[in-house]
């Protein structure tokens, strides 16, 4: 009986598909991963800065943006829209209210910021600026606006000179489209000083701060129940009294506009 012959077995060359369609299927479950795990971070990342930033704006520290950022806790958090905590946001990890940006200077809506105002300042002030009759910086209670005593007063001197009032109509003209609190300091340098009309330094910065006060209320209208006035003498100082320089900028009157609501006026 003859045998059958065997057919030879023919290669298969099409296996690989199997093993690639393997590797392919785990490769997309691992960015499928990958993309999960990065939403979840995002989300926790996202948190974290935000509570940090709802901190930071409570001591006045960051200026808010305009960026809307998600108030439900299950959508994620673009960390690049982490500085835009709005005004009437609750964070539910901190249980703080985010006071508006608005009102976070003076606490009347409608008001300016703090960012806003100091750029109004500066717009109406960029000549004294550039000369360096004034300086501005943001304090610790608010916005300072810093009157050197040169182009001010006179040394041993508290009147104004009739030159700086253009510049002090300016100030005065920022200071009544807003409610704020506004405080004016005089300081003075280390050196005494012992005249009969200002007997020490804490006479003559008190009497500065003083005759820019009645300036602002009986010439240009700033309600007497948004000003203070105080003289610190030589103990509030901005650079070492050791050098010229340092004392020039030492003498001088501070108008700070404060990041509380000014009282209202009885009258």
């Amino acid at each position: 009986m003859a045998r059958k012959k065997k057919h030879p077995e023919h290669v298969n060359h099409e296996r690989w598909l199997v093993s690639y369609a393997d590797f392919i299927t785990l490769l997309f479950a691992f960015f499928v991963v990958l993309f999960s795990s990065s939403q979840v971070d995002n989300r926790k990342v996202g948190k974290v800065a935000k509570a940090v930033q709802v901190a930071f704006q409570d001591l006045g520290i960051f200026a808010p943006s305009g960026t809307q950022v998600p108030v439900a806790d299950d959508s994620p958090v673009p960390f690049n829209s982490v500085q835009s905590v709005q005004s009437s946001d609750r964070t539910g990890s901190l249980g703080k209210f985010v006071p508006d940006a608005k009102s976070r200077l003076g606490g009347n809506p409608g008001e300016p910021g703090r960012a806003q105002l100091q750029k109004q300042v500066e717009k109406a002030l960029r000549s004294e600026l550039i000369q360096q009759q004034v300086h501005l910086r943001s304090g610790p209670d608010g916005l300072v606006i810093s009157l050197g005593e040169v182009g001010f007063f006179d040394s041993g001197s508290a009147h104004l000179k009739q030159t700086a009032l253009p510049t002090v109509a300016k100030i005065a003209a920022t200071l009544a489209g807003n409610g704020y609190a506004v405080q004016i300091e005089g300081h003075s340098d280390s050196i005494p000083i012992h005249t009969a009309q200002y007997p020490s330094n804490w006479e003559l910065s008190t009497a500065r701060a003083t005759e820019l006060t009645r300036l602002l209320i009986e010439r240009y209208g700033i309600p007497p129940s948004r000003l203070s006035a105080a003289g610190y003498a030589e103990y509030h100082p901005i650079a070492d009294n050791v050098t010229e320089e340092g004392r020039t900028l030492n003498r001088r009157v501070d108008i700070i506009l404060h990041a509380s609501p000014a009282a209202s006026d009885p009258h």
